[in-house]
């Protein structure tokens, strides 16, 4: 070997043997002659390998790569036979520093992240800040970690992907810490990836089949320097969208997160999902990490190459800032999309997990100068990828420059997306805004507008009213305007549209009209949420009303706003049965979950749906409509469906289709009723006499033949 190995400080030199080693695979792997090191750099000039002991803040050794002998290509690596694993270690590289000239952010005085590495050490305890020896704890140093091996010796027991067809799919959005840190969730490992698993009962209770995962990749949590100022609370990066790694599962998320332990717990979390036949899905972000811009921490790629891993300026050389994070992925360069599928592939094949869902997915979109492409070879590349052909790839179909693509993200049927404009146009009838009718029955029957080519389905849509992102489904009907001053930002984050309406007082009240028609609308909204063609996805905690209090960007609150309360489970009972039935009501019939779009235009007889206003084969789709109603055809053997809604601010009479030849019209939900009588079991649903049917403002009825 011709490198160098050297001690540190005075310290002996680690003698350590080594040989030319080679550049595949990438990071760090262990072989039959011992541990090979490789790493991807085109602008490097030098490159070496700094070794740690366990909570040494100074390096063991050095290990430094000869370009002759240890670069193969653009490629750097070494096999070190006689390599601890226990040993901690980063990378150092020297090359040119010239951020505005050739765009390169070489910092030899820096110890950077292995874009491979599978976990880090340094942030297995939540909220703790990195400390340097004499000194206070610097928070801004946190990201200060360790690569770490982490061997793949993990018994899944004959655990496999679940594969449960879309069609069939309930998604719940939720956050590993948020779920069960509150003092009342009652496990025994609060705000833990063994919290979840505590939790599995009460979800297969609840009737979901996947959960979605806030992301769990390594990021650091006390990046975030703001203050509440309400409180003088220090505030963080509760959600986590800002990687530092993204191949390392968050160790803060684990009981023991030491020594790779995380990786372990990760695991028996999704095996233990797996088990109870719930899927996993996670929440990534390829579009930005947490280097942010130019006067951000170098931590990993931007010290390795940065003008291969992110989008810039091509004259000024400044970072394009297409994530509204400060930097933006370069995830269409050929290197890059090699390192985000070899990222997708590990999650799928080594910790068996059944699905993604991509923030800000429309950057992925993006040429190298930052335009919108026709065919955008990453996109096209996890569609068509045979290690990933069945698992669930989901985008959130816009970024933060404005480049909205709901229904034109992709062509490829692979692709489902997020759907915003099911959000929009849900939210918009709730409200009784005016136009609304027209835009929900599209909603209703599958979005056909968007996803009715290529062989797209309504599968291809994630249907949702309210997520992480903006208010929960309680504050949706609580509150007119955003209420974030305890971000820290005057109440300048967070969305300014937010199609709400408070129910006639703005917050809390102890008013009952107001109450009542709050939880109304509530079930009115888990209707026609549950009740629509595509895939439904609930936000964690609308099923029992938790609220934000006002706060539609809460992604800093580590706290009572974000962490669920899971005494509003036994408060809001009924509401909670009401989500559990009408649950198991979708996953019963198939009705409202077709593989296909409804025919048009067929022959009275034969339709597989009807719409109406208040009379049947009257439909009214003016602007100043605030009803809609239509019947679901069951055909033989099944039953059929009519399904009432009134946005109106009184009551509205509907007049009832025939039911099917010897079948009658049975009552399942009333969402104006007092529970149990919101919803009821089949055998306990009471015939409807006549054929008219009043239905309450703002609320929602379902019958049954």
């Amino acid at each position: 070997m011709k490198g160098k190995t050297a001690g540190k400080r005075g310290q002996p030199a680690i003698k350590f043997q080594t040989s030319c080693g080679s550049p595949l695979p990438m990071g760090l792997s262990r072989t039959p002659a011992g541990y090979n090191f490789a790493l991807f750099s085109r602008h490097a000039e030098a490159v070496s390998l700094v070794f740690f002991r366990t909570n040494a803040e100074e390096p063991l050794a050095e290990v430094v790569l000869d370009p002759e002998f240890n670069r193969t290509g653009e490629v750097w690596h070494v096999l070190i036979k006689n390599f601890d694993p226990a040993l901690r270690y980063g990378y150092r590289l020297q090359g040119p520093y010239d951020p505005r000239g050739q765009g390169h952010f070489f910092q030899p005085q820096g110890v950077l992240l292995d874009p491979y590495a599978k976990a880090l050490t340094g942030g297995s305890d939540w909220g703790v800040a990195y400390r340097r020896k004499g000194r206070r704890p610097d928070p801004l140093a946190s990201f200060q970690r360790r690569c770490l091996y982490v061997e793949d010796d993990f018994d899944w027991e004959g655990d496999r992907p679940l594969n449960i067809p879309l069609e069939e799919s309930i998604i719940y959005e939720l956050h590993v810490r948020g779920y069960s840190c509150h003092s009342s969730s009652g496990v025994e490992h609060p705000g833990t990836y063994r919290g979840l698993i505590e939790k599995i009962p009460y979800l297969q209770k609840l009737g979901i089949t996947a959960v979605q995962l806030l992301p769990v990749a390594e990021f650091n949590e006390l990046e975030n320097t703001r203050v509440n100022p309400e409180t003088g609370e220090a505030l963080k990066n509760f959600w986590g969208y800002s990687p530092l790694a993204f191949f390392a599962p968050k160790a803060a998320y684990a009981v023991n997160g030491r020594n790779g332990n995380q990786v372990r717990e990760f695991k028996e979390m999704v095996k233990a999902l797996h088990a109870a036949g719930i899927e996993v899905i996670l929440d990534v972000v390829y579009n930005h990490t947490a280097e942010g811009g130019a006067d951000g921490p170098t931590i990993s790629f931007r010290g390795i190459d940065n003008t291969i891993y992110y989008l810039l300026d091509p004259v000024t050389r400044e970072y394009l800032n297409f994530s509204g994070c400060g930097n933006t992925v370069n995830c269409n360069h050929p290197w890059v999309r090699h390192v985000i599928m070899e990222c997708l592939r590990y999650w799928v094949v080594e910790m068996h997990v059944d699905g993604f869902r991509f923030d800000l997915a429309s950057i992925m979109g993006r040429g190298t100068n930052g335009e919108v492409l026709a065919n955008p070879p990453m996109v096209e590349k996890i569609a068509e990828d045979p290690v990933l052909a069945r698992t669930k790839i989901i985008a959130e179909a816009w970024d933060a420059a404005g480049l909205y693509q709901v229904g034109t993200f992709s062509s490829h049927h692979r692709w489902a997306e997020l759907n915003g404009r099911f959000r929009d146009d849900v939210r918009r009838f709730l409200c009784g805004h005016s136009g609304s009718v027209a835009p929900l029955a599209t909603r209703i029957a599958g979005s056909s507008d968007l996803y009715a080519h290529n062989g797209r389905k309504p599968v291809n849509s994630i249907n949702f009213i309210t997520s992480h992102d903006g208010f929960t489904l309680r504050d949706l009907v609580s509150y007119n305007h955003k209420h974030n001053l305890a971000n820290g930002e005057e109440n300048r984050d967070g969305d300014n549209h937010n199609i709400s309406w408070n129910s006639g007082v703005e917050g809390e009240t102890t008013a009952q009209a107001v109450l009542a028609l709050r939880w109304r609308r509530m079930r009115t909204a888990a209707v026609i949420l549950l009740l629509s063609q595509g895939v439904p996805l609930l936000l964690a905690g609308d099923e029992f009303g938790r609220s934000q209090r006002g706060n539609n960007n809460a992604y800093c609150q580590d706290n009572e706003i974000s962490w669920l309360d899971w005494r509003l489970a036994e408060k809001n009972a009924d509401l909670l049965r009401f989500f559990r039935r009408l649950i198991a009501l979708r996953r019963k019939y198939s009705l409202f979950r077709r593989d296909r779009f409804f025919a048009p235009d067929q022959a009275e007889g034969a339709a597989e749906i009807s719409w109406q206003s208040l009379v049947p084969g009257r439909q009214d789709w003016s602007d100043e409509a605030r009803v809609l109603a239509y019947q679901l055809h069951g055909g033989k053997g099944e039953p059929d469906f009519f399904v009432m809604l009134n946005a109106a601010a009184e009551p509205r009479t509907f007049s009832l289709p025939s039911p099917p030849p010897g079948r009658r019209w049975r009552q399942l939900i009333d969402t104006a009723a007092a529970s149990p009588a919101d919803i009821v079991d089949e055998a306990e649903a009471v015939a409807v006499r006549g054929a008219r049917c009043k239905v309450a403002n703002f609320a929602a009825v379902l019958l049954i033949a």
